[in-house]
């Protein structure tokens, strides 16, 4: 079942310039734009808290998260965020970067994007705003925005927010024009009230009986251990053993995976290790006689297990370590309580074999108004066409495929926000 009630649908209530300068002024707010490492470092403690507080709270919005994207994956990419403060208290950040200009891809102006977007698959991104605080932490981030003038385009949208269409809504009324899109599927596994067996009840019966058909089978001729890390020398050789499993299948596909650059590969590390010293990391491996087989990279952070990388041997394919491994991962999901196992962006057809379930995620661009926003807004439909065109050489009929996948999930979500006359 995929959630698709349109953004659109929700209520908003607009305000007007007068009113949101209102709302700033009498609070105190006070916006500033942190554009040194050195200042997004120091917001760490207060981040953590804020994001403690704020409904939009996921693995991707971590500071730990954001500051290692930062520190691997950002390229020629600024850091434009921007943190609201009432009376010295933090009480919203908007987690942007600016983007270079790309004449290569007709996007000859910067832009702002979302902290984390692109490079390794960051979902749910959000502004993240203390509880209680929205109306008028939106009306200053619209504020500042507005003044800046610059287009957001912000992909991997938490398309559930009502951050992101507030602001929306805030900026139509100066101008701007705003469109946005689904692009793509996450399918998701509710675990609440759930154990192992009343889970594997839930499956269809063909699945059902493969996964235990396979668990049999490799307990009756194999040793089966599937190991947790806990330990920082265990995290290093695991991330390790990880990373050569899933460039075993790649390699033999002739395609480059997850870990193919040195700063992907810094990225994982970094993040693995934090993780670990948070107690979010859900390292596993699957050996059968001490060998590893399969590798599984997963978060637990509050109520929810994100499953995010894995790996496998080839050569042990026929026996569906890939399909073992994922089971048993989510078997312990439900052992130590998790509420739900997100299988994040990704519509392939393997993950719906656990579920019927999917969010989808959206794109949401805020066009600046005159002739300036109407300009981003065609170069930024060349700059599409573009990146569809290269997808299509380069991987051909599984993007149409999975193009045509997340247009049948979010038909149905659209929002056309026009300013007034």
């Amino acid at each position: 079942m995929i959630d698709s009630t349109p953004l659109a649908g929700k209520a908003v209530t607009a305000v007007s310039d007068r009113l949101m300068r209102h709302a700033i002024e009498s609070n105190t707010l006070a916006v500033e734009t942190i554009e040194e490492f050195a200042g997004f470092e120091r917001l760490a403690p207060d981040w953590t808290a804020l994001l403690d507080a704020s409904p939009s709270a996921s693995l991707f919005l971590t500071w730990e998260w954001l500051s290692a994207w930062w520190k691997h994956l950002a390229g020629r990419s600024r850091l434009s965020i921007r943190v609201v403060r009432r009376r010295g208290e933090l009480v919203a950040v908007a987690p942007l970067i600016q983007r270079p200009p790309d004449l290569g891809h007709f996007l000859p102006f910067r832009t702002f994007e979302f902290l984390g977007t692109a490079a390794v698959g960051s979902d749910h991104l959000d502004l993240i705003i203390r509880r209680g605080c929205e109306r008028e932490a939106l009306a200053a981030l619209a504020e500042s925005m507005s003044r800046d003038g610059r287009l957001l385009n912000l992909a991997n949208c938490n398309r559930e927010s009502r951050h992101l269409l507030e602001l929306a809504t805030y900026v139509g009324q100066n101008g701007w024009s705003i469109s946005e899109s689904p692009t793509q599927a996450c399918p998701f596994i509710r675990l609440s009230g759930h154990s192992w067996q009343s889970y594997l009840a839930t499956l269809g019966p063909a699945h059902r009986y493969n996964l235990k058909r396979r668990l049999r089978n490799l307990s009756r001729h194999f040793d089966v251990r599937f190991d947790q890390v806990n330990s920082e020398k265990e995290r290093r050789d695991s991330l390790a053993t990880l990373v050569e499993l899933h460039n075993m299948r790649w390699r033999r596909e002739n395609r480059s995976g997850a870990f193919h650059t040195a700063a992907l590969r810094a990225f994982y590390d970094e993040m693995s290790r934090l993780a670990l010293e948070r107690g979010w990391l859900r390292l596993f491996t699957l050996r059968l006689d001490s060998r590893p087989v399969a590798a599984l990279l997963g978060f637990r952070y509050r109520h929810v297990f994100y499953f995010y990388q894995s790996g496998f041997d080839p050569t042990y394919s026929k026996n569906s370590v890939g399909l073992v491994a994922m089971g048993l991962a989510i078997k312990s999901a439900i052992e130590e309580g998790a509420a739900e196992y997100d299988m994040l962006w990704g519509s392939e057809p393997y993950k719906f074999l656990w579920t019927p379930e999917a969010r989808v995620l959206g794109r949401l661009v805020l066009y600046p108004p005159g002739a300036w926003g109407t300009l981003s807004r065609r170069l930024l439909g060349l700059n599409r066409m573009a990146r569809r065109m290269t997808k299509r050489v380069l991987i051909g009929r599984g993007d149409d495929q999975h193009r045509d996948s997340v247009a049948r999930v979010g038909e149905k979500w659209s929002l056309r926000v026009t300013p007034p006359a």
